[in-house]
C-alpha cells in the first residue's frame, strides 16, 4: 500500500509539472486611462503628434522585445516592441482627450530606457522608464527621462500572481505618461 501511495503521489507531481508550461502571450492593446485623459484635458496643452518611439541606444534588444513572468513570455502587439507599446499608450490617452493631431507642428518622440517585471513569491515589482522629447517644427524643446516603479503583493499561486503582474506591468505605461503630463516643462513645451 505504501508503494502504491508513493507511486500515486509521484504520478500526480509529474502530471502537475507537465501541466505547468511556458507560454508566449501577446499583451492586449492599450486603452485610454481615465485619469490621464482628465489630466491631458485639464493641462491646457495644444494638440500634438506622436512620432517615433524606439529602444534607447546601447540597451539590449531583449529589453524592447519580451518580459518574462514565471516562465511565461509576454510581448507587445506592435511588432513585439515595448517602445512602440509606449507610443500607442500615449496615443490612446491623447486621442481620448481630443489632443492627438498627426498634422501638429509639435511631435512627441521617445526612447525606452528600462522595462522590468518580477513576480517573485511574496512581493512583485516592476519598473518602466523612457526618455521623452518634444520637437517643435524640428527644434527640440523638451528632453527628459522619466521613470516609474511599482510593488505589489505577489501570490505563491502562479494563476493568481501572473495576471496580477501583467496588470501591474501594463499600468506602468499609463503611470509614466501621467508623469509626463504632470511635468511643467513638458506642458510648457506643448502649450498653445
Amino acid at each position: 500500500m505504501n508503494v502504491l501511495r508513493r507511486l500515486s503521489v509521484g504520478l500526480t507531481c509529474l502530471g502537475a509539472v507537465l501541466l505547468v508550461g511556458c507560454a508566449n502571450v501577446k499583451l492586449a492593446e492599450p486603452t485610454a486611462a481615465v485619469e490621464n485623459v482628465q489630466k491631458a484635458k485639464a493641462s491646457g496643452i495644444a494638440p500634438v503628434a506622436v512620432g517615433s518611439f524606439k529602444l534607447a541606444p546601447g540597451k539590449d534588444q531583449s529589453l524592447d522585445q519580451v518580459v518574462s513572468i514565471r516562465s511565461n513570455r509576454f510581448y507587445s502587439p506592435y511588432d513585439s516592441s515595448f517602445s512602440k507599446y509606449l507610443a500607442q499608450t500615449l496615443s490612446a490617452d491623447l486621442r481620448a482627450a481630443g489632443l492627438l493631431a498627426a498634422d501638429s507642428r509639435r511631435t512627441i518622440q521617445g526612447e525606452l530606457t528600462q522595462s522590468t517585471v518580477d513576480a517573485s513569491i511574496g512581493q512583485g515589482k516592476g519598473s518602466l522608464a523612457g526618455r521623452f522629447s518634444v520637437l517643435d517644427e524640428g527644434k527640440k524643446t523638451y528632453d527628459k527621462e522619466l521613470k516609474v516603479d511599482a510593488t505589489w503583493e505577489s501570490s505563491f499561486v502562479g494563476a493568481v500572481a501572473i495576471p496580477a503582474a501583467v496588470n501591474e506591468y501594463m499600468a506602468l505605461y499609463h503611470k509614466v505618461i501621467a508623469q509626463l503630463l504632470d511635468d511643467p516643462e513638458f506642458r510648457k513645451a506643448v502649450a498653445p
